[in-house]
């Protein structure tokens, strides 16, 4: 993945892994559902090794509040979030749970 600069114009690509009691909790549905209040394409998904996987798309101030939201939803069950941006991909039109 090629890093993107702060600040950049146009949308971005963001993978955030989120650790902690993340699964069997509701998380992906809740996501979904605040993803919907959000200029935001991409999914969420559990990990086989107990994390949750989001990648989504967006302008990046867009992407922070989406991410913001997520983790003031859920904060009790997140222990860790670790982010990276890259350049869009543009293969999304919506934002759904991947299986």
């Amino acid at each position: 993945m090629e890093p993107v600069s702060q600040n950049s114009p146009g949308p971005i690509r963001r993978r955030v892994h989120f650790s902690g009691r993340v699964q069997g909790v509701g998380f992906r549905f809740t996501t979904e559902d605040i993803a919907s209040r959000f200029q935001v394409t991409g999914f969420v998904r559990n990990l086989r090794d107990g994390r949750v996987e989001l990648v989504a798309e967006g302008i990046e101030a867009e992407l922070d509040r989406f991410q913001d939201a997520i983790q003031d939803a859920l904060r009790g069950y997140i222990t860790e979030a670790n982010a990276s941006d890259s350049s869009a991909v543009g293969e999304f039109t919506s934002f759904r749970i991947a299986f």
